[in-house]
């Protein structure tokens, strides 16, 4: 047994690991190797050999004991024969399906030959500011792998049927056994003769190669929602990917980009704007026109308007995505100072201020006009 490697080498534990710690390193490498990940895989299959006798010896203390004061030598056959020695686990039978499932919940990963649906296709759309808000129609092209129309998916020669796999007898997937130091096991991998499909295809499909699909260019048109925002992504059940085996088609994934406003921005369902008015605008009040999503609307600046407020338009925001009414558009004021004035326009400018001493001007606090 010179050859064999140390089992706390083989788990990549030390000696003063504990229970638990053998126990969740044996857990990873057995995830890691297990042959059923790994179909056809010698070396790998190698590895999960040595980590199943490195655990078996490891977690059973009395057997850990022994294998800490002899070795590998310990288990040897001939140590301690008709004395207590461990003699060799002849006739002792292990489905590796069965150990991998008791540790990583549900049996070993099997080969499947039954319905699979489609994989998914994710893409992307452009859309406008106005387009997000009040929804629009838009086309978008993908790439997807699709059933034959030649063989209908059989993937056989139009006027020709498969044949049962004789190797697995169609289930696809086949059982071996191997003798080992802990008596014969057993796993089950992905028949080799039919590669788990459960079938032979004597008369492949011309169009299709024997694949049952083919990958075509496909214009799809997709609904874009009124309100819906940035980021946000569609689903468009049945338009991915062909399934195979008879399964059903998976989904067209589209997220939504949204292209920046030169005028509004926005917040949830809100619309923000930011509107540049003069001194005497703010001073006196004034009428104005505001841009909104559904063109100008008419609003009356109050006098002694401060550079900051925001007004608020009710109902003049971006439709809710789900259910009706709509959100706000808030107005913030920016009062512009102007500046490079003449001599005249400076005295005037004083003479308003000498007119206006004497009194305190400061406005009332109010940030919110409803």
């Amino acid at each position: 047994m010179a050859d064999k490697r140390d089992y706390y080498e083989v788990l990549g534990v030390d000696k003063s690991a504990s229970e638990a710690d053998i126990k969740k390193a044996y857990r990873r490498l057995a995830k890691e190797y297990h042959p059923d990940l790994h179909p056809g895989d010698k070396e790998a299959e190698a590895h999960f050999k040595e980590v199943n006798e490195a655990y078996e010896i490891l977690s059973d203390s009395d057997k850990k004991a022994k294998y800490d004061q002899f070795g590998h030598a310990a288990f040897d056959p001939s140590f301690g024969a008709g004395a207590g020695g461990f003699g060799g686990f002849g006739g002792m039978d292990f489905d590796l399906g069965d150990i991998f499932g008791s540790f990583f919940g549900g049996g070993a990963s099997r080969a499947n030959n039954g319905p699979r649906k489609g994989e998914n296709i994710r893409a992307n759309v452009s859309v406008t500011f106005e387009e997000a808000a009040f929804g629009v129609e838009k086309e978008v092209t993908v790439n997807r792998v699709e059933s034959c129309d030649t063989c209908k998916g059989t993937g056989c020669e139009p006027g020709t049927t498969a044949q049962t796999c004789p190797n697995c007898h169609g289930s696809g997937s086949v059982r071996v056994q191997q003798q080992t130091v802990f008596g014969v096991m057993q796993s089950t991998t992905t028949c080799n003769h039919c590669g788990g499909s459960g079938k032979i295809i004597h008369q492949p499909c011309k169009s299709c190669k024997g694949a049952g699909a083919v990958r075509k260019q496909k214009k799809v048109n997709v609904s874009i929602p009124q309100g819906i925002d940035h980021g946000q992504t569609i689903s468009l059940r049945g338009q991915g990917h062909a399934g195979s085996n008879g399964g059903p088609a998976g989904d067209l994934l589209i997220t939504v980009g949204i292209r920046p406003h030169d005028k509004f921005t926005r917040d949830g369902s809100d619309v923000i704007y930011e509107m540049n008015i003069s001194v005497t605008q703010a001073i006196l009040g004034a009428e104005v026109q505001v841009p909104t999503l559904d063109g100008k609307v008419k609003y009356n600046i109050p006098e002694g308007t401060q550079s900051g407020t925001v007004f608020r338009l009710r109902g003049k925001g971006i439709p809710y995505l789900r259910g009706s009414g709509r959100g706000d558009q808030y107005v913030t004021v920016n009062v512009v100072i102007p500046s490079g004035l003449n001599s005249e326009q400076k005295e005037i400018v004083r003479s308003l201020e000498a007119a206006m001493s004497g009194k305190d001007y400061t406005p009332k606090k109010k940030k919110w006009k409803k």
